[in-house]
C-alpha cells in the first residue's frame, strides 16, 4: 500500500494538529476497543517527516489501474520533500533500520523501550502462529532493549557468492538447515500486483482526472517493480523515482544526492533480481556511523499492553473532509481477505493510531467500489476473524522468549523459522562467527558497537543526575570495546576507555553501591539471577534438544511449536526483568585509581597506534639537544640551582598563556587524537595525584613522591600539547605542586626511614612504565624534575618543598586563580609559611651547633653569621605569609622563633669573651632586647590569651625566660666597667620583675611547677641581691631600711614558692639558711640583749621551719636505700644521687648555724636570768636549748653516722625545739 503526505505534522504528544480547518486526528493516547475485546494500545508520534495530510482522490468506477497516471514515478509538489516514501511501508527494510531509529532516540534505548524495530518486523513476528512463511531476523540487546532487523538470507548468500562475506553463515545454513539452498525468484504475478498498487496510489494522490478508459487490448507489463502491503510473503519493490542505476531505498537521499557511505540496500530494478551491496563497505569510516540513518516517515512510541516499542512506519495516512485519518488499501475483489491480511491491516492502523480503513476493490485492475471499515471491526471481518487477546499473548510470549535468551550485549542473535516449519530457533551468530578465521566478519559488529557507545555517551551526559546507571554504562562500554578491532577503530576505543575512566570519581570518597558484589571484570555479562537461570520446561516452553535434529546443539533456544506462542503466559513475564550490571566495588582508593589508569593506558595505546608507528617518529631536530637521563649535580643540588630551575619553570608557565604547542609525535592540533590524548593525559595526572595523596595519608612518602612525579610528568606533557591552558588545569597543577611540597617536607622530617622511602620511590609497575612511554612520545617530561627528585640532603629537601609551594603560589597569582579559589590560596600560603619556619629552625639549629663546637673565647664566625641571616630571612618571609592571610597564631609562633634566634645570637656573643674577665656585653644586651621585642610582637599578634591559650602561654614563658636570663647574666657578670653598681641593680631588679610578670604561677597546667620554680628563684635572687647590698652599703639609713624590707619580703616569697614544690628541698634549705645569715647580720648591729634575744628567737624559728625540707630529703634518702642499686630508672633515685653532695654541704652548714644560735641563745638567756627576776618561759627555753645543744654536739661529734640518720636526728631535735618557739616568723 502507499503513503500520501499527512495533512498536518503529528505532534509529539500524540495528536495531529488540524490544517486549514480539517478535523483533528484522534488522540494518540486513547485505548481502542477492537472486536469487542479491549486491548490497551497507546501510540505517541516521536517524529514525523510527512508533509501536510491530503485527502485521497476517490477513483471512478471502471478506472483502469493497468494504465500509468501522468505523475507516475515522478516527484510531485503535493508529496513534499520526503519524496516517494508514501509508496508503502512494506518495502524491504534496510538491514540496520532499527539502529537508525536507536541513534535518533538514544534516550529511549537501554532502559525505557523493550523493542526497536520496523513495523513490518513486528507484524511478521506477531503473525508467526498463523503463517507458514519463513522468518529470519537479527536480534541485538542493549540494556533491556531489543533491536530487531530483517536478516534476508537470500540477499546475504547472494552477496556471499560475489564478495566472500558471510561464507561461514552460508556454510552453516547449508550444513544444518537447507542443504540444497538456491535463490527463489519472484513470479511475474508478484511484479504485476506491485505495479498495479503503485499506479493506484499515484492516481489516488493525483486526483486530476488523468485516468484512462478501459483499453481493449491487454496492457504490456510495465518495466517496474512495486511495493505490496498485504501479501504474506512480503515481496519487495524499488523506490519509484527515476535513476539511471539501481535505485536507493533512501527517499531523502534521492533529492539531496546520494552519500557514497549511505547503506543503499538495493532491492531491485526494472523486472530484475535485486543487486546486492557489500555491507562491510558501509563502515569504512567506522567511527561516525554514517549510513545508519532513520529513514522512516514517522517514528512511533507504541505501547501494546505492557510492551513498549519504538516502531518505524512508512504507512501513508490520508485525511481531510469527513475522514481526518484513514489508511488506504487495494484489494482484488476475487480474493477474500484472509487472517494474515486482517492482522496486517489491524496492526498497521493500531501502530499509527488510524481509526478507519478505506478499501478499494478491483477486478483485473478495473476499479469496482470503495468500502469504509473501522479499525476495531477488522478482527471480526468475514474470513479474517482473529482474537486480539491471542495477538497480545503472542507478543508477550515472543518478547519473553527473546529477552530470556538474548542475554549478551554486543552479540548478534538470529531468530529463524524455515518456511512451512513450526519450529522457531534462536542462534548466537557472534559465537558462530568467532569460530571462523576473522571474527570481525559479522557486519552487525560495527553498528552494534556504535549503538552501545552512543547509549553509554547519552547516559554519561546524565551521570551526575543518577549514579545508579554507572554499572550499566560500564557494561555498555566494555562490550563496545570487546566488539571492535583495535587497529580499525582506535577513535571509538580511545573514547570508550576515557569514558570508562570517567565513571570512577577520583575527587570524591568511594561510595559502594553494592557492597556485597565482588570486583568483577566480567560484570558486563552480569544480569539478574532469574534472567540467567534456564526457565522450567513445563512452564516456559521446551528447551530440550534430545529429540531435535543435530543442529539443535548450535541453537541457543528453540520453540518446538509456534502454537505455544498463543498460550497465555507460556513464557512468563521474564521480559520485565532488567539487567543488573554491577558496578565494580573498589575497596580502596588505590584500587579505584588503578582501574582508571588501566583504562587510560588502553586509550593512550589506541591514540598512539593511530598516529604513527614507533619507527615513523620525526627525525631529531639538530638544533634541539637530546635530554639525557643524568643531570649536572652542581646545577640542581643546592638552592642556587633550584632558583634557576624555578625561573625556567615560571617562564614556561608564562608561555603557556600564549599557547605554545610542541609535540614530538607529530599530532595535529585539533585532531581527534590530539583532543583525546589531552583528556587521557589529564585523567592520568589526576589519578596519580589521588594515589599520591592516599600514599601520603598512609605515611608511604617514597610511594607518594613516585606518584606525584608521574602526575607532574603527565601534566608536563599536557602543557606541551595544550594550545589553550584552562584555568582549571592550572589549578590542578597548583594542587599537584602543593602536595609535592608536603611530601618533600615529610621526607625531610622522617630522614631515618630514607632507605625504605628510596626503595618505594624506585619501584614502578609495568602499567606506569607504559603510560610514561606514551608521555615520552610527546615530551621529555623533565619540566618538574627539580621538584620530584628524592634527595638525601635535608637542606635540599626543605628547599625543594619551599620552591614547590612558591611555584604553586605563583601559578595562583598570575593566573588570577587566587580570587576564585581562596581556600586553596590560603592553604598554599600556610604551607609556605610553615616550611619557611622549618628552614629557619634548621639554619638556627645549625648555627647553635656551630656555636657549641666553637672554642671558648673565639669570636663569632662568618659561617654562624650567614646562618643567622638565612634563618632570619626565612622567619621574616614566613611571618609575612601568615600575616597576609590573617593567621595570627602561626605568625606569633614564627615571631617567637625569631626571638629564640636573637637569644642564640646573644649566647654566641656571650661565649666569645674571656671567661675570667667576663662581663655582660652590649651585644648580648642588644640581642636580648631584640628577642624581647619579637616576643612582645607575638603577644600583640595574638591579642588576648583566648585566641590560642597554648601559644599565648608558650610566648609568655619564653619572654619570661628572656628577661630572667638577661637579669641573671647582668647579676652574675655585672658590667661594672661600663655601669655603676646601683644602675646594674636597678636593671636587674626591673628585668626580674618583668620576668615575674610574665610567669603565670596561678594557672593550672603542665608548666605550673616550672613557673613556680622560676618565681621562687627570682625572689631568691632578688633577696640575695638586696641582702648583698645591705652588707656592702654604708650611709643612707633610709635606703638600708628599704633594702632590709625588700630582702625580707623576697626571702619570704621565695620560701612560700619553694614550699609548694615537692622536689626542691635543697633550694628551700638554702633560702632558709640565707635568711638565718641575714638575721645573724642584723644581730651584729644590735646592742641590747633584748633586741639580740628577739633576733635569735626569730632565727631559731626559721631553723624550726626547715623541718619540712629535711623530711623531703629524708624521704628521698630512704627510698634510695630501699631501691636496688642497679635501678636508676626512677627520677627519685636520680634526684637523690644528684643532690647528695649538696645535701651534705647544706647539712653541715645547718648544724653549725644551729649550734651557734643555740649557744648564743643560752648565753643571752643566762645573763638575762642573772640580771632580772625569774621568768618561767625563759627558764623553760633555757633548759630546752641546753638539752638540744648538748644532743646536737654529741650527734655532730660522731662522724660515722649515716646521712639519713643525721637528717633524722635534726628532725627530732627540731621537733623538740618547736614547742618553745613562737610563730612570729613565716
Amino acid at each position: 500500500m502507499g503513503d500520501s503526505k499527512e495533512a498536518a505534522a503529528e505532534a509529539p504528544g500524540g495528536l495531529s494538529l488540524p490544517a486549514q480547518g480539517e478535523a483533528e486526528e484522534p488522540a494518540q493516547g486513547s485505548a481502542l476497543f477492537l472486536g469487542g475485546n479491549e486491548v490497551k494500545s497507546r501510540a505517541v508520534v516521536k517524529y514525523s517527516s510527512a508533509p501536510a495530510r491530503t485527502a485521497f482522490a476517490r477513483l471512478e468506477e471502471k478506472t483502469d489501474l493497468k494504465l500509468p497516471p501522468a505523475n507516475w514515478l515522478r516527484e510531485s509538489a503535493k508529496l513534499g520533500p520526503a519524496g516517494t516514501t508514501i509508496l508503502g511501508n512494506s518495502k524491504k527494510s534496510k538491514p540496520f533500520s532499527s539502529f537508525g531509529m536507536a541513534y535518533d532516540f538514544i534516550d529511549s534505548v537501554g532502559n525505557d523501550v523493550d523493542v526497536v524495530s520496523d513495523s513490518e518486523n513486528i507484524k511478521k513476528l506477531l503473525k508467526i502462529p498463523y503463517s507458514k512463511s519463513h522468518v529470519s531476523m537479527a536480534v541485538h540487546r542493549v540494556g533491556r532493549t531489543l533491536l530487531l532487523d530483517e536478516l534476508d538470507i537470500q540477499e546475504l548468500f547472494m552477496r556471499s557468492s560475489q564478495t566472500g562475506d558471510w561464507t561461514w553463515l552460508k556454510e552453516f545454513y547449508q550444513r544444518l538447515i537447507d542443504q540444497k539452498w538456491q535463490r527463489k525468484k519472484k513470479s511475474k504475478e508478484h511484479w504485476y500486483q506491485k505495479a498495479i498498487l503503485s499506479k493506484f496510489l499515484y492516481y489516488s494522490i493525483n486526483g486530476d482526472g488523468a485516468a484512462q478508459p478501459v483499453p481493449s487490448a491487454t496492457e504490456p507489463q510495465e518495466p517496474s517493480s512495486s511495493d505490496q502491503t498485504g501479501d504474506a510473503d512480503q515481496a519487495s519493490w524499488p523506490a519509484p523515482f527515476e535513476m539511471p542505476s539501481p535505485v536507493s531505498e533512501d527517499p531523502s537521499a534521492s533529492s539531496q544526492g546520494t552519500d557514497p557511505l549511505e547503506p543503499s540496500y538495493i532491492v531491485g530494478h526494472l523486472a530484475s533480481a535485486p543487486k546486492e551491496q557489500n555491507l562491510t563497505t558501509l563502515f569504512s569510516d567506522g567511527e561516525n556511523s554514517q549510513g545508519l540513518k532513520n529513514d522512516f516517515v514517522r517514528n512511533i512510541l507504541w505501547t501494546f499492553e505492557d510492551i513498549h516499542m519504538l516502531v518505524g512506519s512508512n504507512m501513508p495516512i490520508f485525511g481531510g473532509g469527513r475522514y481526518p485519518a484513514v489508511s488506504l488499501r487495494l484489494r482484488d475483489n476475487n480474493k477474500p481477505i484472509n487472517v494474515l491480511t486482517g492482522i496486517d491491516y489491524w496492526l498497521d492502523n493500531l501502530i499509527c493510531n488510524v481509526p478507519e480503513l478505506v478499501m478499494c476493490f478491483h477486478v483485473n485492475g478495473i476499479v469496482q467500489k470503495y468500502e469504509m471499515i473501522k479499525t476495531e471491526e477488522i478482527p471480526n471481518l468475514e474470513n479474517s476473524n482473529f482474537s486480539t487477546k491471542v495477538i497480545k499473548d503472542i507478543a508477550q510470549n515472543i518478547l519473553s522468549f527473546l529477552k530470556s535468551n538474548c542475554t549478551k550485549e554486543g552479540h548478534t542473535y538470529w531468530l529463524f523459522k524455515a518456511s512451512g516449519s513450526d519450529i522457531v530457533k534462536l542462534y548466537d551468530l557472534t559465537t558462530l562467527c568467532e569460530e571462523t578465521e576473522d571474527k570481525y566478519q559479522n557486519p552487525f559488529t560495527m553498528p552494534v558497537a556504535i549503538l552501545l557507545y552512543k547509549v553509554a555517551c547519552n547516559m554519561m551526559m546524565k551521570k551526575n543526575q543518577n549514579k545508579k546507571y554507572y554499572g550499566t554504562i560500564r557494561t555498555l562500554l566494555l562490550n563496545c570495546v570487546k566488539l571492535l578491532d583495535k587497529s580499525r577503530h582506535p577513535q571509538i576505543i580511545a573514547s570508550a576507555n576515557y569514558m570508562l575512566s570517567e565513571l570512577f570519581q577520583l575527587d570524591e570518597p568511594k561510595k559502594e553501591e553494592s557492597p556485597e558484589s565482588p570486583l568483577n571484570e566480567n560484570s558486563d555479562e552480569s544480569y539478574s539471577e532469574e534472567e540467567e537461570e534456564m526457565p522450567d520446561s513445563d512452564e516456559n516452553g521446551s528447551y530440550s534438544t534430545s529429540s531435535d535434529p543435530p543442529d539443535d546443539n548450535k541453537a541457543v533456544a528453540i520453540i518446538k511449536s509456534v502454537g505455544e506462542l498463543s498460550v497465555p503466559e507460556k513464557y512468563k513475564s521474564i521480559h520485565q526483568i532488567r539487567p543488573s550490571c554491577a558496578f565494580p566495588v573498589c575497596h580502596d582508593t588505590e584500587e579505584r585509581c588503578r582501574l582508571v589508569l588501566s583504562y587510560v593506558l588502553e586509550g593512550l595505546k589506541s591514540v598512539d597506534s593511530s598516529i604513527k608507528k614507533e619507527s615513523d617518529l620525526p627525525a631529531a631536530d639538530p638544533n634541539t639537544p637530546i635530554p639525557l637521563k643524568y643531570e649536572d649535580e652542581s646545577a640542581r643540588g643546592g638552592p642556587e640551582g633550584l632558583e634557576k630551575q624555578m625561573a625556567l619553570f615560571l617562564d614556561k608557565m608564562g608561555s603557556l598563556q600564549k599557547g605554545n604547542y610542541s609535540s614530538q609525535s607529530g599530532m595535529i592540533p585539533g585532531s581527534w587524537q590530539h583532543k583525546m590524548k589531552l583528556q587521557l593525559i589529564l585523567k592520568s595526572s589526576k589519578a596519580y595525584y589521588v594515589l599520591s595523596d592516599a600514599a601520603m595519608s598512609l605515611q608511604k612518602y617514597g610511594r607518594a613522591l613516585r606518584y606525584i612525579k608521574l602526575a607532574l610528568q603527565s601534566h608536563d606533557t599536557y602543557c606541551c600539547l595544550c594550545t589553550n591552558m584552562l584555568s582549571e588545569v592550572l589549578l590542578f597543577l597548583s594542587q599537584y605542586l602543593t602536595l609535592c611540597g608536603d611530601i618533600q617536607l615529610m621526607l625531610a622530617q622522617n630522614a631515618n626511614n630514607r632507605a625504605a622511602y628510596l626503595e618505594e620511590f624506585n619501584y614502578q609497575t609495568k602499567e606506569d612504565q607504559e603510560i610514561l612511554h606514551s608521555l615520552h612520545r610527546e615530551s621529555s617530561c623533565q619540566g618538574f624534575a627539580w621538584a620530584t627528585d628524592l634527595s638525601t640532603d635535608l637542606e635540599s629537601q626543605l628547599s625543594v618543598s619551599c620552591k614547590c609551594y612558591e611555584a604553586a603560589h605563583e601559578i595562583l597569582q598570575f593566573s588570577n586563580l587566587k580570587s576564585q579559589n581562596p581556600e586553596h590560596y590560603v592553604q598554599v600560603l600556610k604551607r609556605m609559611g610553615n616550611v619557611r619556619n622549618e628552614i629557619g629552625v634548621f639554619y638556627m639549629n645549625q648555627a647553635a651547633a656551630l656555636q657549641s663546637e666553637r672554642v671558648v673565647s673565639k669570636s663569632v664566625s662568618t659561617a654562624e653569621q650567614q646562618l643567622w641571616k638565612k634563618s632570619f630571612s626565612c622567619f621574616e618571609k614566613g611571618i609575612h605569609n601568615f600575616e597576609s592571610i590573617d593567621d595570627a597564631t602561626n605568625a606569633a609562633l614564627l615571631l617567637c622563633n625569631t626571638g629564640r634566634l636573637m637569644r642564640i645570637c646573644a649566647q654566641a656573643h656571650c661565649s666569645a669573651g674571656d671567661e675570667f674577665k667576663r662581663e655582660f656585653s652590649p651585644e648580648e644586651g642588644l640581642y636580648y632586647n631584640k628577642a624581647v621585642d619579637y616576643y612582645l610582637k607575638a603577644l600583640r599578634s595574638l591579642g588576648t590569651r583566648d585566641i590560642h591559650p597554648t601559644v599565648w602561654d608558650s610566648v609568655n614563658w619564653e619572654l619570661s625566660t628572656t628577661y630572667f636570663t638577661m637579669a641573671t647574666l647582668q647579676q652574675d657578670y655585672a658590667p661594672l666597667s661600663r655601669k655603676a653598681q646601683e644602675q646594674i641593680e636597678k636593671e636587674v631588679s626591673e628585668a626580674m620583675m618583668k620576668s615575674l610578670k610574665h610567669c603565670d604561677v596561678d594557672s593550672v597546667s603542665a608548666r605550673q611547677p616550672l613557673c613556680q620554680y622560676r618565681a621562687a628563684t627570682i625572689h631568691h635572687r632578688l633577696a640575695s641581691m638586696y641582702h648583698s647590698c645591705l652588707r656592702n652599703q654604708v650611709g643612707d639609713e633610709h635606703l638600708r631600711k628599704q633594702h632590709r624590707l625588700l630582702a625580707d619580703l623576697h626571702y619570704s616569697k621565695a620560701v612560700k614558692f619553694f614550699q609548694l614544690l615537692k622536689d626542691t628541698p635543697c633550694e628551700l634549705l638554702r633560702v632558709q639558711l640565707e635568711r638565718v645569715a641575714f638575721a645573724e647580720f642584723q644581730m651584729t648591729s644590735q646592742n641590747s640583749n633584748v633586741g639580740k634575744l628577739k633576733t635569735l628567737s626569730g632565727a631559731l624559728d626559721i631553723m624550726v621551719r626547715t623541718k619540712h625540707a629535711f623530711q623531703l630529703i629524708k624521704k628521698e634518702l630512704v627510698e634510695e636505700l630501699v631501691q636496688p642499686k642497679s635501678d636508676e630508672t626512677t627520677p627519685v633515685a636520680d634526684s637523690s644521687s644528684l643532690n647528695r653532695d649538696e645535701v651534705i654541704k647544706l647539712l653541715s652548714i645547718f648544724e653549725s648555724r644551729l649550734s651557734f644560735l643555740l649557744l648564743q641563745s643560752i648565753k643571752l638567756l643566762s645573763s638575762t636570768k642573772k640580771k632580772t627576776s625569774s621568768n618561767i618561759e625563759e627558764d623553760v627555753a633555757l633548759t630546752t636549748n641546753k638539752q638540744i645543744y648538748s644532743q646536737l654536739l654529741r650527734a655532730t661529734a660522731n662522724r660515722s653516722t649515716a646521712l639519713w640518720e643525721r637528717v633524722d636526728v635534726l628532725i627530732r631535735l627540731l621537733d623538740e625545739l618547736t614547742p618553745g618557739r613562737g610563730s612570729t616568723v613565716p
